[in-house]
This record gives structure tokens, C-alpha cells and sequence, in this order.
């Protein structure tokens, strides 16, 4: 397909032109939270662009930050937070697991903060471009919950102990870290940050699909064998964590603005 190809839908919007299929997060006067229905239109979104023949997928997002994670106040409200953890952990899943086995490269667009699963779902592509006001954050033990979205796979990109630091402090990490890191390949102004992603699109593009997506392949499967076994491994203890009275403390203080009381 040569032509542009358009569809919008609420909280995810594709478009594919000329070999690049285009997946931007737009609810972004609420910061892009991760729920049932964003995970829902992301893989659809990424399964057209496999339908596409997409050679490059761009992931990005509208809005002051690339995504604050996970839709606290949908858990809370839910009638069994632990089966709604699980359900959305599970298709959150099976959207990393697309990403990382797609023979497409996956190019991600990281402005303002990628917080909880949205620092995750940003970092499973293969090329990561930030402006430099990113930053990322694994907050899930502020309230309560361990991590998911592929947390566990960023110890192969970050090394143990700065992803424990991260994990277990909710420390930042700044673009300059982060590319220091090897995580982040460039580092823009934000103004740059769309003419940096064209630029690695139009570098992929003209290379060849066969020799990319077998270098990916073989990189990929080399750093995490199993990355399946690894997702699902998040979404048990993510489950558990949120049946647990940690977990119901963690989300409801934080939707309270309150510190949380745990006890563990």
C-alpha cells in the first residue's frame, strides 16, 4: 500500500504511507493513560501495520507527556481490581510481545514523561528517540504494585542495579541518562524531535527489510530468549500485588493525593 491510509479512533491514531505505519497516543489532555481501551486500539493498530507490510513502525504521543501509565482511577473503580489488573496486564502483553517479534523496526518518540507501563511500552521498540524534556519513571511500588508492560526486559538494556534503583526508589531517569545508558539513541530539543524520527525512518527505509528484521531478530532473541515467558511472569505478580492490601492502599492513596500507609 503506496498510498496514505487513515484511520482515528478515541485514544489511538494510525496512518501508513510508503512503508511506515505511523501509531500515535492522543489522549493527551489526560496524559496517554494506559487502559483497556488504549491497549485494545494499540494492537489492533500494530496488527494493520503487519496487515500493511509496514517496514518501520513510528510509536508516539500527543500531549505533554508520552504516557503517565497505568489508568489508576479505571483499577479503582473496577468491581475486581486484581481480574482488571490481570486482563490489562495480559493485553498490554500481548502488545509488547507484537512489537518485539514484528519484523517491522519499531521507532519510538519519547517527549515529556514515560511513566509507569508507558516507560516500558516506549522502550520495547527497537530505536529510542527522546526529546530532551523525557524523562522515565518505574513508579509501580509507590503504589504498591510491582512492574509489567516488559519492566523486567529493561534489565538487559540498563544493567540489574540501575533498574532496581529505578524499580525500588522511583528515581527518574533523565534522556541524558538514559542515552548515556544506551537506552536512548539520540537525545533533541523538542522542536527537533519530529525531524529526528523522519530522519531515522528515511534511514531505515532504504535499507534492506530482509537484512533489518533479521539483525533484529537475532539481537532480540539473543538478549531475552523468551520475552513471553518474562511478560507473563509481571502479570502474575502484578495480580497478586493488587488483591493484596498494599496494593488497594497504593492506588486509592494516590488517587486521594495522600501518602500511602503500607503494611506489607
Amino acid at each position: 500500500m503506496s498510498d496514505s491510509t487513515r484511520t482515528s479512533v478515541e485514544q489511538v491514531r494510525y496512518s501508513y504511507t510508503d512503508g511506515t505505519a505511523r501509531i500515535t497516543l492522543v489522549d493527551g489532555d489526560r496524559g496517554n493513560p494506559v487502559n483497556s481501551g488504549q491497549v485494545e486500539q494499540l494492537f489492533a493498530a500494530v496488527r494493520q501495520a503487519g496487515r500493511d507490510g509496514a517496514r518501520v513502525i513510528v510509536l508516539a504521543a500527543e500531549g505533554r507527556f508520552f504516557s503517565v501509565g497505568g489508568d489508576l482511577g479505571a483499577m479503582a473503580t473496577s468491581a475486581d481490581m486484581p481480574a482488571f489488573i490481570d486482563d490489562l496486564a495480559d493485553a498490554l502483553h500481548r502488545v509488547v510481545s507484537e512489537l518485539i517479534r514484528s519484523e517491522a523496526i519499531v521507532v519510538s518518540a519519547v517527549q515529556g514523561t514515560a511513566a509507569g507501563a508507558g516507560f516500558p511500552l516506549a522502550c520495547a521498540a527497537d530505536v529510542v528517540l527522546a526529546a530532551e524534556s523525557a524523562k522515565f519513571s518505574l513508579a509501580y511500588t509507590k503504589v504498591g504494585l510491582s512492574p509489567d508492560g516488559g519492566s523486567s526486559m529493561l534489565v538487559d538494556s540498563l544493567g540489574l542495579h540501575r533498574t532496581l534503583r529505578l524499580a525500588l526508589l522511583g528515581d527518574l531517569l533523565t534522556a541524558a541518562e538514559a542515552q548515556a545508558a544506551g537506552l536512548v539513541a539520540r537525545v533533541v530539543p523538542a522542536e527537533e524531535l519530529a525531524a529526528a524520527v523522519d530522519a531515522v525512518v528515511a534511514q531505515l527505509i532504504v535499507g534492506s527489510a530482509s537484512a533489518q528484521a533479521a539483525t533484529k531478530r537475532l539481537l532480540r532473541e539473543h538478549a531475552v530468549p523468551s520475552p513471553e515467558t518474562a511478560l507473563r511472569a509481571e502479570t502474575l505478580s502484578i495480580r497478586g500485588l493488587a488483591g493484596s492490601a498494599d496494593g488497594r492502599e497504593g492506588v486509592t492513596a494516590f488517587l486521594e493525593k495522600r501518602p500511602a500507609v503500607f503494611n506489607g
